[in-house]
């Protein structure tokens, strides 16, 4: 688990994130240490300048590479859905911006990420170094094999949709092990969902609707 000072958010940003875990409490997301994360990690240092004013704002935002930094309240809903303790190593499917691998990185001993998109990894690369956090490792790969040399993982997260129960990531869980993703068409509202694996019995869990970008597979060439 990461304990490395992230940078300070301007006063009005401050102002702004304030606005934004009360806005969360509201929601349901009482976790304290998740909610303790979401204040440690600024989140304009992960999105393009043009949306930074919007950085504390409970929406999705644009980033590079025609992809988005997720919601806010979504990423405190998936994170705390895992259950994370100081001792797990988390696999992250879709590095994206960056925002959420930093969150997990302050809950847990470990991260390794995976992004299909090289640029997106490169500015991630360079946010986690600015903001001083060192226990996360981002690969370029094709997210939808998972990462079978270094599993199993005691937690999955998967910041894409599949169309199905993504099954070969579930299988590179520890037992006991927990994988949230979204399920479900790319052109409709997907399910949010819990997998417990126990043994060899995996059980669901409903965790709501969501929307999020298609779980694309192999490496994008030119970005």
């Amino acid at each position: 688990m990461n304990e490395d000072p992230a940078i300070e958010p301007d006063p009005e940003a401050r102002v702004r994130l304030a606005s934004l875990i009360l806005r969360l409490r509201e929601l349901g997301i009482s976790d304290r240490k998740v909610l303790g994360a979401i204040e440690t990690v600024p989140r304009e240092a992960f999105v393009p300048d043009l949306y930074r004013d919007d950085a504390y704002l409970d929406r999705a935002l644009p980033i590079e590479c025609g992809q988005t930094i997720s919601a806010p309240s979504v990423v405190a809903m998936m994170t705390a859905a895992l259950e994370l303790e100081p001792r797990h190593h988390v696999l992250e499917i879709g590095t994206g911006s960056g925002y959420q691998a930093a969150i997990l990185a302050r809950l847990s001993r470990r991260v390794t990420t995976l992004e299909r998109y090289r640029t997106l990894l490169e500015l991630a690369q360079t946010r986690w170094d600015l903001l001083g956090i060192t226990n996360i490792a981002g690969i370029v790969a094709d997210g939808s094999k998972g990462w079978p040399t270094q599993a199993p993982f005691d937690r999955i997260l998967v910041t894409a949709a599949a169309a199905v129960a993504p099954a070969k990531l579930v299988a590179q869980l520890v037992d006991g092990g927990i994988l949230v993703a979204p399920v479900g068409p790319v052109d409709a509202v997907q399910r949010l969902t819990l997998f417990r694996k126990e043994g060899t019995r995996v059980d669901t869990r409903d965790l709501g609707a969501v929307r999020f970008v298609p779980l694309i597979e192999g490496i994008a060439r030119n970005l």
